[in-house]
This record gives C-alpha cells, sequence and structure tokens, in this order.
C-alpha cells in the first residue's frame, strides 16, 4: 500500500508530509515574521510521522507561548558570553566593579569550562558539573557562586532576546554557600588600631573606616571639596592643630560620599617591548579605565555627619598633608584626595589593604578583613541604638536587609539580653525583691 503524501496547508498553517528523495517525513511550521517581513517557517524533519507531528506540536506550542527561538546566529556560550560583556553590560550600564566580577567569571572559568556550548544546547548537568570541579580544584564556593550569578544574568538576557527557550542556569543548582562568621571588632579592639594608627601618616584613614564605616573605594575617593568643614576654617583662623570647644558646639562638619576610587588596570603603552611582563610595570602605561566610579548605589550618594573628635583627626590630617605637600616640592602632584601617598597620587587599594593587614599587626588584633571595619561600624550604630532608617543612610544601604547582614550581635548585646532575660524569669536577691532565692517566679493568682 502506497504511502499517503499530504500537502502543504494555505494561510501558513503547519504542514506535514513524506518525501521520496530522501525517505523521511517533513514538517513546516510559521513562527512569526522575519526581520525582513517574511514569514518565519521552521522546519523539523523525522522517520517516522509520529515523531514529526510530535515536533511540529512542540514548535506550536512554543509560539503559542512566545518561546520560540529567534532565526538566525547560533550562538556557544563563549560567543554570547563574550557579546554580553562587550556589547550589552559593558560599563557605563553598570559599574566598572561590577563588570570586573562578571569579566574575570567568563574569562577565567566559564570560557574554558563550558564555552564550547551551544547556547540552545547547554544543559544544567553541565554547569553543575563545572561548579563541582571548580570546588574539588580549591575554588571556595562563594566563587562558583558568583559565576553560577554571571551565567544565569547572561543567559536570562539570552532568553530576553529569544536566542534560547528556557535558562539552563535557573536549573542548575550550585554548591551550597555557608555565610561566614564575622566578628567585628570589639571597642578594645578599635581602641588599639586607632592608637596603632596614630604613630603613622594617613591614621585619619582608619578612624573613618571604623567610625562611620565608609567602604574602601568611597574612603580612598573622598576628595577635599568633599568635606565639610561647617565654617571651621572660618572660625578657627586663630588655631594651629586643635579647635576650641566653642567652634565645635557651632558647627556641625560633615563629608559626602559621591564617588568610589577603582583598583587601577593599565595595559603597555611603549613603542619598543619594554620586558615588563605586566602592563602597570610598564614606564609608559595606559590607564583601561578611570579611577573614580559613581558609588555602589543610589543610595551610596549620601551626606554623613563626622562626630567632633573624628572631624578634629581629618583637619590634623589636612594640615599633616600641607607640610608633605611643601616637603615633596615640585615632586607633589595635586590630585585632591584626602588620602594619598607623600607626593600626592592617590592610594591604590591594593596598597591601602597592605596598611591594613599592618596595622592589625602593630595593634596586635586577630586577622580581620578590610571589609570588617564597615561590620564594626555598623554593629557600633546597633549597640548605640540608632533607629533602622538611620542606619540605612549612614552607611549608603539601599534596602533594610542588609542590616542583617552586618550588624552582628555582640557579647556585649548578648550579655545585656542575658542580663534582662535572668531578671524577668528570676528576683534578683540583691535587690530585695521577693525572697531572693535565686527560685524562679510564680504566678501571681491575681493576675
Amino acid at each position: 500500500m502506497a504511502r499517503q503524501k499530504s500537502t502543504r496547508n494555505a494561510n501558513g498553517r503547519s504542514s506535514i508530509y513524506y518525501s521520496e528523495a530522501d525517505k523521511s517525513w517533513h514538517g513546516w511550521v510559521t513562527v512569526g515574521v522575519k526581520d525582513n517581513g517574511r514569514k518565519d517557517r521552521r522546519h523539523v524533519r523525522g522517520q517516522t510521522q509520529t515523531a514529526v507531528t510530535e515536533k511540529v506540536r512542540k514548535l506550536e506550542r512554543q509560539r503559542d507561548e512566545g518561546k520560540t527561538p529567534k532565526p538566525g546566529q547560533r550562538w556557544t556560550v563563549a560567543q554570547w558570553l563574550t557579546h554580553w560583556l562587550d556589547t550589552i553590560i559593558a560599563p557605563p550600564t553598570i559599574t566598572e566593579n561590577a563588570f570586573s566580577a562578571y569579566e574575570v567569571a567568563v574569562r577565567v572559568h566559564l570560557i574554558p569550562g563550558v564555552g564550547a556550548h551551544r547556547i540552545d544546547r547547554l544543559e544544567p548537568e553541565h554547569l553543575e558539573r563545572l561548579y563541582r570541579k571548580m570546588v574539588k580544584g580549591g575554588a571556595k564556593p562563594g566563587r562558583a557562586h558568583q559565576v553560577h550569578r554571571t551565567i544565569r544574568a547572561a543567559l536570562n538576557e539570552a532568553q530576553k532576546r529569544r536566542h534560547i527557550t528556557q535558562n539552563p542556569a535557573v536549573l542548575a543548582r550550585a554548591p551550597k554557600l555557608e555565610e561566614e562568621d564575622v566578628e567585628p571588632c570589639s571597642v578594645d579592639e578599635v581602641l588599639r588600631l586607632l592608637k596603632a594608627a596614630q604613630l603613622h601618616r594617613n591614621s585619619a584613614r582608619w578612624a573613618i573606616a571604623l567610625a562611620i564605616g565608609l567602604r574602601q573605594g568611597e574612603a580612598l575617593g573622598l576628595m577635599w571639596p568633599d568635606v565639610n568643614w561647617g565654617g571651621w576654617d572660618h572660625a578657627c583662623t586663630h588655631h594651629r592643630e586643635r579647635f576650641c570647644d566653642a567652634c565645635i558646639a557651632e558647627y556641625a562638619p560633615g563629608i559626602i560620599v559621591r564617588r568610589s576610587r577603582l583598583r587601577p588596570r593599565w595595559k603597555h603603552g611603549c613603542s619598543t617591548p619594554c620586558e615588563r611582563k605586566f602592563g602597570g610595570h610598564c614606564p609608559d602605561r595606559i590607564p583601561l579605565r578611570d579611577e573614580t566610579a559613581g558609588t555602589k548605589s543610589r543610595a551610596g550618594r549620601r551626606g554623613i555627619g563626622l562626630p567632633d573628635e573624628l572631624a578634629i583627626l581629618l583637619r590634623e590630617h589636612y594640615l599633616s598633608q600641607q607640610r608633605e605637600r611643601s616637603n615633596a616640592g615640585q615632586l607633589w602632584r595635586d590630585t585632591g584626595y584626602v588620602f594619598t601617598t607623600p607626593t600626592g597620587e592617590p592610594l591604590n587599594p591594593r596598597t591601602d589593604y597592605t596598611e591594613w593587614k599592618r596595622l592589625l599587626d602593630r595593634a596586635k588584633v586577630p586577622e580581620r578583613r578590610l571589609h570588617d571595619a564597615r561590620h564594626t561600624a555598623a554593629t557600633v550604630l546597633l549597640l548605640l541604638g540608632v533607629p533602622d532608617r538611620t542606619v540605612m543612610g549612614l552607611m549608603g544601604w539601599s534596602n533594610s536587609a542588609m542590616a542583617a547582614r552586618y550588624q552582628h550581635i555582640v557579647a556585649a548585646i548578648r550579655r545585656d539580653v542575658a542580663t534582662k532575660v535572668g531578671k524577668l524569669l528570676w528576683k534578683p536577691g540583691e535587690t530585695g525583691d521577693g525572697d531572693g532565692d535565686g527560685q524562679p517566679r510564680t504566678a501571681d493568682p491575681a493576675g
């Protein structure tokens, strides 16, 4: 019995037919319109009518749900990630720091790991194997999560543009991320750090970090026009190193956080090879990024009042910098930054981090991350009972959930809570309440 051959349906409807030429079944589905205005008809092929019918129905479902892959280039993961970085999210679309994190995840992990796959054929298992391989190779789970967030964001964009119908990174499971226990500095440790810092230049840098919790980039990005002396320059012209109580009481100094200092990146600028391995060591180096960028978020641009003692330290730092400027002579570079090298150059974040480690050693304070100074400042605000809304403004947080990450229940708070619980459940003998026998309170029948 001869095979029944169906004909193409009119008006753009789907069609299935058998071809004697290649002994196969073929299906055509109209899924939309191409950029040139012509109908976008997709072709499927199979050895049986049943198989082709199922493929046709799948295409029809994707079309009806708006999930049909866009016609044109079939991207590999490497091609799409490169396009995503260079064209879609390149600064100023996102900040330089955020872009750097994405770029490292793409270049170091994703392209070598899964770059050869086509994005429409990438499976969650491919990503999960990559994450496991990273962790077994010594990477922290946090690094694997950064890679996971990067590929998820990139493929979300591909899905929006209909290059893929489903994002496999949404289904993939990254290794369990365990929150690191952060132990902010105690009051005694803060005092030791500030005392040790006074013996070296830029001591106000660490007072600002520990007292008001500026991020590293925000502190290094401060410029003198961002400092509001509150009229001190006029009121205290008769003072040299210190300021009178009357001026402190009358004026309210503060700072405005406007920018964040970026870690510099360089490329070689030499016409003939200088034989230096890194671009930053080249005598004719060329910067690849600006010195500063905007704050991390909109909430990061903020004004902060300065404690009187910190304002005095900052003013003394200003006078000290003027003396360094005089000593440097022609070597001085007038950059306008609050914290500089002895010749006026802006501080490199890497050098700043190294100095923090040295300060910890000099003050005999246990190992702390530089960012833990910010956790310390947030915890101090909690100890002082500052309202959450005010803390958000001071710390530059965009949502109140950040308080849970930065404010820590330190020993002083734990002890205070324990004391209150004890007074609630037991009658303190020394106060004269009750029998003073340390027995739990009994319920009063009268209420």
